[in-house]
Protein backbone atom coordinates (compact mmCIF):
# COMPACT_ATOMS: atom_id res chain seq x y z
CA UNK A 1 0.00 0.00 0.00
CA UNK A 2 1.43 3.19 -0.93
CA UNK A 3 2.00 5.71 1.88
CA UNK A 4 2.92 9.10 1.99
CA UNK A 5 3.66 11.65 4.89
CA UNK A 6 2.70 15.14 5.36
CA UNK A 7 5.74 17.77 5.51
CA UNK A 8 6.20 21.08 5.60
CA UNK A 9 9.18 22.63 3.94
CA UNK A 10 10.99 24.34 7.14
CA UNK A 11 11.19 20.48 8.49
CA UNK A 12 13.76 20.12 5.36
CA UNK A 13 15.63 23.10 4.69
CA UNK A 14 18.30 23.44 6.58
CA UNK A 15 18.17 20.13 8.55
CA UNK A 16 20.50 17.85 6.05
CA UNK A 17 19.63 14.77 7.94
CA UNK A 18 15.86 14.65 6.93
CA UNK A 19 15.65 12.94 3.70
CA UNK A 20 17.23 10.14 4.79
CA UNK A 21 15.46 10.08 8.12
CA UNK A 22 12.14 9.93 6.10
CA UNK A 23 13.10 8.55 3.19
CA UNK A 24 14.12 5.73 6.26
CA UNK A 25 10.46 5.49 7.68
CA UNK A 26 9.63 3.17 4.54
CA UNK A 27 7.42 5.74 2.67
CA UNK A 28 7.53 6.52 -0.88
CA UNK A 29 6.04 9.81 -1.11
CA UNK A 30 5.95 13.15 1.16
CA UNK A 31 3.30 15.66 0.25
CA UNK A 32 4.69 18.89 0.53
CA UNK A 33 3.20 21.75 1.61
CA UNK A 34 3.11 24.69 -1.49
CA UNK A 35 0.72 26.64 -0.09
CA UNK A 36 -0.26 26.65 3.12
CA UNK A 37 -2.11 28.79 6.25
CA UNK A 38 -0.98 30.13 9.41
CA UNK A 39 0.36 27.70 12.07
CA UNK A 40 2.93 27.55 14.62
CA UNK A 41 4.47 24.27 14.24
CA UNK A 42 7.01 21.82 16.29
CA UNK A 43 10.29 20.89 14.77
CA UNK A 44 11.46 18.51 17.30
CA UNK A 45 14.76 17.63 15.17
CA UNK A 46 15.65 20.95 13.52
CA UNK A 47 19.44 21.45 14.32
CA UNK A 48 18.78 25.02 13.75
CA UNK A 49 15.35 25.61 15.51
CA UNK A 50 12.51 23.48 17.91
CA UNK A 51 9.25 26.08 17.00
CA UNK A 52 8.10 27.48 13.20
CA UNK A 53 5.76 30.22 13.39
CA UNK A 54 3.51 31.00 10.44
CA UNK A 55 2.50 34.25 10.80
CA UNK A 56 -0.06 34.33 7.97
CA UNK A 57 -1.24 32.09 5.02
CA UNK A 58 1.34 32.10 2.29
CA UNK A 59 2.60 30.32 -0.85
CA UNK A 60 5.88 28.45 0.24
CA UNK A 61 7.22 29.50 -3.35
CA UNK A 62 7.87 32.87 -4.61
CA UNK A 63 4.59 34.01 -6.34
CA UNK A 64 4.19 34.71 -10.21
CA UNK A 65 4.80 38.08 -11.78
CA UNK A 66 1.03 37.45 -13.04
CA UNK A 67 -0.39 38.16 -10.19
CA UNK A 68 0.84 41.43 -10.26
CA UNK A 69 -1.79 44.18 -10.42
CA UNK A 70 -4.21 41.73 -8.93
CA UNK A 71 -6.31 42.89 -6.03
CA UNK A 72 -6.59 39.52 -4.64
CA UNK A 73 -3.74 37.56 -4.91
CA UNK A 74 -1.56 35.17 -2.94
CA UNK A 75 0.99 35.94 -0.17
CA UNK A 76 4.57 35.20 0.38
CA UNK A 77 5.95 33.99 2.97
CA UNK A 78 8.24 35.65 6.06
CA UNK A 79 10.96 34.12 7.58
CA UNK A 80 9.63 30.78 7.86
CA UNK A 81 10.05 30.05 4.41
CA UNK A 82 12.21 32.86 2.36
CA UNK A 83 12.90 32.00 -1.09
CA UNK A 84 11.88 28.88 -2.88
CA UNK A 85 11.63 27.01 0.11
CA UNK A 86 9.58 24.60 -1.41
CA UNK A 87 11.51 23.81 -4.48
CA UNK A 88 14.57 23.60 -1.96
CA UNK A 89 13.25 20.98 -0.08
CA UNK A 90 11.75 18.83 -3.09
CA UNK A 91 15.39 18.72 -4.24
CA UNK A 92 16.24 17.50 -1.00
CA UNK A 93 13.43 14.67 -1.10
CA UNK A 94 13.63 13.72 -4.57
CA UNK A 95 17.39 13.32 -3.99
CA UNK A 96 16.81 10.58 -1.16
CA UNK A 97 14.55 8.88 -3.61
CA UNK A 98 10.67 9.95 -2.32
CA UNK A 99 8.31 11.08 -4.48
CA UNK A 100 7.42 14.80 -4.51
CA UNK A 101 3.09 15.81 -4.42
CA UNK A 102 2.02 19.01 -3.28
CA UNK A 103 0.07 20.25 -0.47
CA UNK A 104 -2.02 23.05 -0.95
CA UNK A 105 -4.47 24.88 0.92
CA UNK A 106 -7.12 26.63 -0.86
CA UNK A 107 -10.33 28.07 0.98
CA UNK A 108 -8.67 29.14 4.61
CA UNK A 109 -6.71 32.18 4.66
CA UNK A 110 -6.78 34.58 7.69
CA UNK A 111 -4.79 37.15 6.17
CA UNK A 112 -7.21 37.53 2.68
CA UNK A 113 -10.01 37.92 5.41
CA UNK A 114 -8.11 41.09 7.17
CA UNK A 115 -7.25 42.61 4.21
CA UNK A 116 -10.28 42.56 2.39
CA UNK A 117 -13.53 41.01 4.70
CA UNK A 118 -16.04 41.39 1.96
CA UNK A 119 -14.59 38.21 0.70
CA UNK A 120 -15.26 36.47 4.08
CA UNK A 121 -18.37 34.19 4.79
CA UNK A 122 -20.76 36.31 7.06
CA UNK A 123 -23.09 34.18 9.16
CA UNK A 124 -26.49 35.21 9.78
CA UNK A 125 -25.92 37.73 12.40
CA UNK A 126 -23.39 39.69 10.34
CA UNK A 127 -20.55 38.00 11.63
CA UNK A 128 -17.80 37.75 9.34
CA UNK A 129 -14.73 34.47 9.48
CA UNK A 130 -11.85 35.78 8.11
CA UNK A 131 -10.60 32.17 8.10
CA UNK A 132 -13.24 31.53 5.45
CA UNK A 133 -12.99 32.87 1.89
CA UNK A 134 -16.51 33.09 0.47
CA UNK A 135 -16.12 30.74 -2.71
CA UNK A 136 -19.78 31.72 -4.22
CA UNK A 137 -18.25 35.03 -4.86
CA UNK A 138 -16.87 35.11 -8.50
CA UNK A 139 -13.32 37.15 -7.61
CA UNK A 140 -12.63 34.70 -4.98
CA UNK A 141 -13.42 31.92 -7.24
CA UNK A 142 -10.66 33.00 -9.82
CA UNK A 143 -8.31 33.35 -6.88
CA UNK A 144 -8.58 30.51 -5.67
CA UNK A 145 -8.75 28.55 -9.14
CA UNK A 146 -5.29 30.48 -10.18
CA UNK A 147 -3.64 29.80 -6.49
CA UNK A 148 -4.89 26.21 -7.28
CA UNK A 149 -3.13 25.90 -10.51
CA UNK A 150 0.37 27.53 -9.57
CA UNK A 151 0.89 26.12 -6.27
CA UNK A 152 0.08 22.50 -7.31
CA UNK A 153 2.01 22.20 -10.49
CA UNK A 154 5.42 23.37 -8.54
CA UNK A 155 8.53 21.97 -10.64
CA UNK A 156 9.10 17.91 -10.34
CA UNK A 157 5.91 17.32 -8.31
CA UNK A 158 4.01 14.42 -9.78
CA UNK A 159 0.56 15.19 -8.03
CA UNK A 160 -1.33 17.54 -5.56
CA UNK A 161 -3.73 16.64 -2.67
CA UNK A 162 -6.06 19.55 -2.34
CA UNK A 163 -7.45 20.80 1.05
CA UNK A 164 -9.90 23.18 1.83
CA UNK A 165 -11.73 22.72 -1.63
CA UNK A 166 -15.24 23.92 -0.57
CA UNK A 167 -17.09 25.88 1.77
CA UNK A 168 -15.29 26.52 5.31
CA UNK A 169 -17.47 27.50 8.07
CA UNK A 170 -17.49 28.11 12.02
CA UNK A 171 -15.54 25.27 13.13
CA UNK A 172 -12.27 26.98 13.09
CA UNK A 173 -8.76 26.18 15.51
CA UNK A 174 -7.91 29.91 15.27
CA UNK A 175 -5.49 31.93 18.57
CA UNK A 176 -6.89 31.35 22.02
CA UNK A 177 -10.31 29.84 20.84
CA UNK A 178 -12.96 30.40 22.98
CA UNK A 179 -16.48 29.05 21.33
CA UNK A 180 -16.75 25.66 22.61
CA UNK A 181 -19.01 27.63 25.39
CA UNK A 182 -21.98 26.44 23.60
CA UNK A 183 -22.41 22.85 22.05
CA UNK A 184 -23.96 23.83 18.53
CA UNK A 185 -23.55 19.87 17.20
CA UNK A 186 -24.16 19.12 13.59
CA UNK A 187 -27.23 21.24 12.53
CA UNK A 188 -25.43 24.33 14.64
CA UNK A 189 -22.51 24.28 12.78
CA UNK A 190 -24.20 23.86 9.39
CA UNK A 191 -26.46 27.16 10.49
CA UNK A 192 -23.95 29.12 11.55
CA UNK A 193 -21.40 28.55 8.78
CA UNK A 194 -24.60 29.47 5.80
CA UNK A 195 -23.26 32.82 4.68
CA UNK A 196 -24.94 35.82 3.90
CA UNK A 197 -22.63 38.21 1.98
CA UNK A 198 -24.45 39.74 -1.30
CA UNK A 199 -23.20 36.63 -3.43
CA UNK A 200 -24.92 33.97 -1.60
CA UNK A 201 -28.03 36.72 -1.00
CA UNK A 202 -28.49 36.44 -4.71
CA UNK A 203 -28.07 32.45 -4.95
CA UNK A 204 -30.75 31.48 -2.02
CA UNK A 205 -32.93 33.73 -4.13
CA UNK A 206 -32.42 32.17 -7.28
CA UNK A 207 -33.46 28.90 -4.91
CA UNK A 208 -36.32 30.49 -4.52
CA UNK A 209 -35.82 31.67 -0.92
CA UNK A 210 -36.02 35.38 0.84
CA UNK A 211 -32.90 36.38 2.06
CA UNK A 212 -33.59 38.51 4.60
CA UNK A 213 -36.51 35.75 5.89
CA UNK A 214 -34.02 32.89 5.56
CA UNK A 215 -32.01 35.16 7.73
CA UNK A 216 -34.52 35.79 10.40
CA UNK A 217 -35.16 32.34 10.68
CA UNK A 218 -31.69 30.92 11.12
CA UNK A 219 -31.81 33.20 14.06
CA UNK A 220 -34.73 32.18 15.46
CA UNK A 221 -33.41 28.29 15.11
CA UNK A 222 -30.28 28.83 16.74
CA UNK A 223 -32.12 30.59 20.20
CA UNK A 224 -32.86 27.46 21.64
CA UNK A 225 -28.83 26.69 21.30
CA UNK A 226 -27.76 29.43 23.02
CA UNK A 227 -30.18 28.97 25.57
CA UNK A 228 -28.01 25.70 26.48
CA UNK A 229 -31.15 23.53 25.17
CA UNK A 230 -31.41 20.00 23.75
CA UNK A 231 -29.85 19.51 20.35
CA UNK A 232 -29.98 17.07 17.41
CA UNK A 233 -27.95 16.17 15.43
CA UNK A 234 -27.68 15.51 11.72
CA UNK A 235 -29.53 16.76 8.60
CA UNK A 236 -33.27 15.89 9.53
CA UNK A 237 -32.66 18.44 12.64
CA UNK A 238 -31.87 21.38 10.04
CA UNK A 239 -35.01 20.70 8.01
CA UNK A 240 -36.85 20.57 11.28
CA UNK A 241 -35.59 24.23 12.33
CA UNK A 242 -35.60 25.80 8.88
CA UNK A 243 -38.63 23.86 7.29
CA UNK A 244 -37.78 21.10 4.60
CA UNK A 245 -37.90 23.07 1.37
CA UNK A 246 -35.86 26.30 2.94
CA UNK A 247 -33.26 23.85 4.20
CA UNK A 248 -33.11 21.68 0.88
CA UNK A 249 -32.99 25.26 -0.84
CA UNK A 250 -29.59 26.60 1.20
CA UNK A 251 -28.11 22.70 0.38
CA UNK A 252 -28.68 23.06 -2.92
CA UNK A 253 -27.24 26.52 -3.52
CA UNK A 254 -23.94 25.62 -1.50
CA UNK A 255 -23.48 22.01 -3.00
CA UNK A 256 -23.63 23.23 -7.10
CA UNK A 257 -21.29 26.26 -5.51
CA UNK A 258 -18.81 23.85 -4.29
CA UNK A 259 -19.39 21.33 -6.65
CA UNK A 260 -18.13 23.77 -9.69
CA UNK A 261 -15.33 25.12 -7.49
CA UNK A 262 -13.99 21.75 -7.20
CA UNK A 263 -14.47 21.32 -11.06
CA UNK A 264 -13.39 24.52 -12.06
CA UNK A 265 -9.65 23.68 -9.76
CA UNK A 266 -9.15 20.34 -11.16
CA UNK A 267 -9.30 21.79 -14.70
CA UNK A 268 -7.16 24.61 -14.11
CA UNK A 269 -4.76 22.27 -11.88
CA UNK A 270 -5.00 19.35 -15.20
CA UNK A 271 -4.47 22.41 -18.03
CA UNK A 272 -0.97 23.53 -16.06
CA UNK A 273 0.13 20.27 -15.09
CA UNK A 274 1.92 16.84 -17.36
CA UNK A 275 0.44 14.34 -18.40
CA UNK A 276 -0.18 11.91 -15.58
CA UNK A 277 0.31 14.28 -12.89
CA UNK A 278 -2.68 13.33 -9.83
CA UNK A 279 -5.04 15.05 -8.29
CA UNK A 280 -6.44 14.38 -5.10
CA UNK A 281 -9.24 16.13 -3.09
CA UNK A 282 -9.52 16.11 0.77
CA UNK A 283 -12.86 15.14 1.19
CA UNK A 284 -15.76 14.08 3.32
CA UNK A 285 -18.21 12.33 2.16
CA UNK A 286 -21.18 14.17 3.59
CA UNK A 287 -22.26 16.83 0.89
CA UNK A 288 -23.06 19.25 3.56
CA UNK A 289 -19.98 19.44 5.93
CA UNK A 290 -17.19 22.20 5.64
CA UNK A 291 -14.12 22.41 6.48
CA UNK A 292 -10.61 21.25 5.51
CA UNK A 293 -11.94 18.23 4.68
CA UNK A 294 -14.92 19.72 1.91
CA UNK A 295 -17.68 18.05 2.14
CA UNK A 296 -18.43 16.14 -1.68
CA UNK A 297 -20.96 14.05 -3.22
CA UNK A 298 -18.58 10.81 -3.26
CA UNK A 299 -19.89 10.32 -6.90
CA UNK A 300 -19.60 13.37 -8.28
CA UNK A 301 -15.77 14.04 -7.17
CA UNK A 302 -14.65 11.11 -8.40
CA UNK A 303 -15.52 11.77 -11.70
CA UNK A 304 -13.45 14.94 -11.62
CA UNK A 305 -10.36 13.86 -9.55
CA UNK A 306 -8.35 10.95 -9.54
CA UNK A 307 -9.19 10.29 -5.59
CA UNK A 308 -9.42 11.34 -2.18
CA UNK A 309 -8.01 11.84 1.10
CA UNK A 310 -10.36 10.81 3.25
CA UNK A 311 -9.92 11.74 7.87
CA UNK A 312 -9.86 8.15 9.32
CA UNK A 313 -8.08 8.86 12.42
CA UNK A 314 -11.47 8.40 14.42
CA UNK A 315 -11.60 4.92 12.14
CA UNK A 316 -12.62 4.44 8.79
CA UNK A 317 -15.99 4.80 8.27
CA UNK A 318 -15.30 7.42 6.16
CA UNK A 319 -14.09 5.42 3.74
CA UNK A 320 -17.09 3.66 2.95
CA UNK A 321 -19.18 5.84 0.75
CA UNK A 322 -16.46 6.44 -1.58
CA UNK A 323 -15.27 3.05 -2.29
CA UNK A 324 -18.86 2.37 -3.14
CA UNK A 325 -18.20 4.30 -6.17
CA UNK A 326 -14.44 3.94 -6.91
CA UNK A 327 -13.37 2.81 -10.45
CA UNK A 328 -10.14 0.88 -11.51
CA UNK A 329 -7.05 3.11 -10.65
CA UNK A 330 -9.27 5.71 -7.59
CA UNK A 331 -6.79 6.48 -5.25
CA UNK A 332 -8.51 6.34 -1.68
CA UNK A 333 -5.87 7.20 0.34
CA UNK A 334 -6.66 6.89 4.29
CA UNK A 335 -5.20 9.69 6.48
CA UNK A 336 -4.25 8.81 10.03
CA UNK A 337 -2.80 11.19 12.16
CA UNK A 338 0.42 9.46 13.84
CA UNK A 339 1.39 11.63 16.56
CA UNK A 340 0.37 11.13 19.91
CA UNK A 341 0.41 14.55 21.24
CA UNK A 342 -2.69 15.53 18.84
CA UNK A 343 -4.73 12.48 19.41
CA UNK A 344 -2.86 9.98 17.04
CA UNK A 345 -1.47 6.08 17.52
CA UNK A 346 1.34 5.57 15.92
CA UNK A 347 1.43 2.55 17.94
CA UNK A 348 -1.64 0.80 16.28
CA UNK A 349 -0.85 2.16 12.73
CA UNK A 350 -0.19 -1.09 11.51
CA UNK A 351 -3.80 -2.06 12.86
CA UNK A 352 -5.63 0.98 11.34
CA UNK A 353 -4.16 0.58 8.28
CA UNK A 354 -5.38 -2.83 7.82
CA UNK A 355 -9.07 -1.52 9.25
CA UNK A 356 -8.50 1.74 6.33
CA UNK A 357 -7.65 -1.50 3.70
CA UNK A 358 -10.77 -3.55 4.53
CA UNK A 359 -12.87 -0.18 4.01
CA UNK A 360 -11.41 0.36 0.70
CA UNK A 361 -8.55 2.06 1.08
CA UNK A 362 -5.54 1.51 -1.86
CA UNK A 363 -3.02 4.25 0.08
CA UNK A 364 -2.17 5.68 3.03
CA UNK A 365 -1.67 9.91 4.31
CA UNK A 366 0.54 10.24 7.66
CA UNK A 367 -0.29 13.07 9.00
CA UNK A 368 2.16 14.66 9.75
CA UNK A 369 6.32 13.59 10.15
CA UNK A 370 7.67 16.99 10.90
CA UNK A 371 5.67 17.00 13.86
CA UNK A 372 6.36 13.44 15.18
CA UNK A 373 8.48 12.90 18.30
CA UNK A 374 11.19 10.61 17.52
CA UNK A 375 9.08 7.71 19.36
CA UNK A 376 6.29 8.10 17.06
CA UNK A 377 7.80 7.86 14.44
CA UNK A 378 9.84 4.36 15.60
CA UNK A 379 6.61 3.24 15.68
CA UNK A 380 5.67 4.36 12.25
CA UNK A 381 8.70 2.98 10.85
CA UNK A 382 7.90 -0.59 12.73
CA UNK A 383 4.37 -0.63 11.54
CA UNK A 384 5.30 0.10 7.93
CA UNK A 385 7.58 -2.58 7.73
CA UNK A 386 4.34 -5.11 7.84
CA UNK A 387 2.48 -2.94 5.73
CA UNK A 388 1.71 -4.24 2.22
Amino acid sequence: MRTAAFLYPWDVVGDPAAPARLADLGIRQVTLAAAYHSTRALTPRHPRHRVVTAAHAAVLYPPGAHWQGRTLRPYAAGDWAPGDAHAEAARALRDAGLDVHTWVVLAHNSRLGADHPRTSVVNAYGDRYPWAPCIAQPATRAYLVDLAAEAAVRPGAHGTELESCGWYGLAHLHAHDKIAGVPLGEAGQYLMSLCFCASCARGYAEQGLDPQELTETVRRSLEPLWRGGARDDGWETVEKLLGADRAAATRAWRERTARTLQEAVVAAVRAAAPTGFQVLLHADPVPYHGGADAGVDPAHILSVADGVVVPCTGGPGLLTPFAERAGDGTVLAANLTVVRGMGGDPAGLAADAARAADHGATQLRLYHAGLASDDDLAHVREALSHVE
